[in-house]
């Protein structure tokens, strides 16, 4: 009797733990009230965050959060800067989506910007940036006669060098990208860069290749939202690609709003437990452990993605560990601003 006593005693005291450790990821906001949607975000290290938004806005901590600096970018203050690539304190590129099509840099910490690339073309709307370091990088946009836009910049974004039409990858009908969290563009390796679509079409492009998504599609607001990449040494295939998306209309299913692969792509995964609503982006933390928000919450997964559990109900655009660190910043609507807590 002692014994079985004993066991069950054993039994309920782990499953404390384990809830204990499952859901002992935190929120904690740090500034709010902005009127600003910020979907920019970009981490340079555990004390420099740079943050981009609506209504012309840009901010800035150099402290961990501790303290901002709020920017209106001057002439404007109109234009919704819906990504940001930042390289230090001082150094940084916004980028507006259409009407026209703009990127700025600044290289004294906000004080003033420079245009680096604009575009008036019909159709114009680009959707976000990435770079390999402080030299390369890369734009994507949305479909122009067919075929996807992008640019490419080989000096930290001075100048930006359009890809020839001919060489463009081809859209279908209704197949767009989303301008969601400045996420749906990422490095794959050294040289190379993928993107995913959405819309009436969800597509993962990698070099030459259109893979197929198994995530939701068929409306202008379905699709791919996000693509995050770790380098599993681990892994066959070498590479675990994880993709989020969903409906932003409805915001609360769960349906094909997540799927990854662990072998580049020939086969996908759906999650035994999906993230809890629509997604606009997903990050790496480690190897297996993963973030991921949306309108209406934000997820955690320890194991690769396969199981997600709900940390908090508060609305997020975009979340970005940082690039020299570990901290991991979550950003929204209203100029909020907070620090994911493991």
């Amino acid at each position: 009797m002692v014994c079985k006593t004993q066991t069950v005693f054993t039994v309920i005291t782990i499953l404390l733990l384990c809830c204990c450790i499952s859901y002992s990821q935190q929120i904690n906001i740090l500034v709010s009230g902005t009127k600003t949607s910020l979907r920019g975000l970009s981490v340079v290290s555990d004390k420099i965050i740079w943050a981009s938004g609506s209504n012309g806005i840009v901010t800035k901590s150099t402290d961990g959060g501790k303290t901002w600096q709020w920017i209106t970018v001057k002439n404007f203050e109109q234009r919704d800067f819906r990504d940001i690539e930042a390289f230090d304190a001082n150094t940084a590129l916004i980028m507006a989506v259409a009407d026209p099509a703009v990127i700025l840099k600044t290289t004294d910490g906000g004080k003033t910007w420079k245009t680096v690339f604009t575009d008036s073309a019909q159709g114009m709307f680009l959707d976000a940036m990435e770079f390999w370091n402080k030299d390369s990088g890369i734009v994507i946009g949305d479909p122009i006669d067919g075929k996807f836009f992008i640019a490419r910049s080989f000096d930290g974004g001075n100048s930006w060098h359009k890809i020839p039409f001919i060489e463009l990858p081809a859209a279908d009908s209704g197949e767009a990208c989303f301008a969601a969290s400045g996420t749906n563009v990422r490095k794959l390796d050294r040289d190379e860069a993928c993107f995913v679509s959405g819309g009436l079409h969800s597509r993962l492009f990698i070099r030459d290749k259109k893979m197929e998504l198994p995530i939701a599609q068929g409306k202008s607001t379905t699709g791919a939202n996000s693509i995050a990449i770790s380098d599993d040494k681990k892994l066959k295939g070498g590479q675990h690609i994880i993709i989020v998306g969903g409906d932003f209309a409805k915001d609360s299913l769960s349906e094909k709003n997540c799927t990854f692969t662990n072998d580049g792509g020939k086969t996908w995964i759906i999650p035994a437990t999906a993230p809890h609503g629509y997604r606009s982006c997903v990050e790496f933390i480690s190897d297996n452990k993963l973030i991921t928000c949306g309108t209406n919450g934000v997820d955690f997964s320890n194991d690769g993605g396969m199981n997600w559990q709900l940390v908090s109900k508060e609305s997020f655009h975009v979340c970005r560990k940082a690039k020299k660190g570990n901290v991991v910043f979550l950003a929204g609507v209203g100029g909020k601003i907070a620090k994911f807590i493991q």
